[in-house]
């Protein structure tokens, strides 16, 4: 899942932020894809993660490409497997297209005979995975995990929610607190073996993470 997502150095493409219109062919893509797909629990249209992760993405120093791949991040995962995958490759490039791999702890509609591991397996994978992710991988699985707390603790204080909350995931409380918690350290580990040029604003996220986590923990 961890491979290089990068086509030709082991550094960033592009250095510009500016927008092209494969940003809005990616964008129409994405909304194609998860086509009447809700947030779990939720009647909030999915797209509406998707666009939080790439504004998220956008703002913390991440290129087109990134960005592209942050709207498209669930993708495969999702709606397709490797077929989406390789849709995605042949639409937007091998850049994007690693990224999204490296983004998915697990490709369940492959077709290719794979038996789908458990949550404790697929999550322990990730996790290790995602502790040499690259700066591009680093960037986008760290605004989804952001976007999705966020999410979590807006909830919880709802109080039409409320502790409801965690009847939406497929495991207990404390496994979902322990997952949050392990790709907390994972984004440390990944951080330390990342350069500090372009990434000093994005340690603040992980900061952010943990201190919701922490207050999904108290309630």
């Amino acid at each position: 899942m961890m491979n290089e997502s990068r086509e030709m150095t082991g550094q960033s493409q592009q250095t510009s932020s500016a927008l092209t219109d494969r940003f809005d062919r990616a964008f129409l893509y994405a909304s194609l894809v998860h086509g009447g797909q809700t947030r779990r629990g939720t009647s909030a249209p999915y797209i509406a993660h998707l666009i939080a992760v790439a504004a998220t993405v956008l703002e913390y120093g991440g290129d087109e490409d990134v960005a592209i791949a942050a709207l498209l991040h669930d993708a495969a995962e999702d709606q397709g497997g490797v077929a989406r995958l390789n849709d995605i490759r042949n639409r937007f490039g091998g850049r994007v297209a690693g990224i999204v791999e490296a983004c998915s702890d697990s490709l369940v509609n492959t077709g290719d005979g794979r038996a789908k591991l458990d949550w404790q397996e697929r999550k322990d994978a990730y996790v290790s995975h995602l502790r040499s992710a690259d700066e591009d991988v680093f960037r986008v699985a760290l605004a989804d995990k952001v976007h999705n707390a966020r999410s979590v603790l807006r909830d919880l204080r709802t109080p039409e929610i409320g502790t409801a909350i965690w009847d939406r995931f497929s495991v207990p409380k404390e496994r979902t607190l322990w997952y949050y918690r392990s790709v907390i350290e994972a984004f440390r580990v990944a951080r330390r073996r990342l350069p500090d040029q372009g990434l000093v604003r994005v340690d603040q996220l992980i900061d952010e993470l943990a201190h919701i986590v922490g207050k999904l923990d108290e309630g």
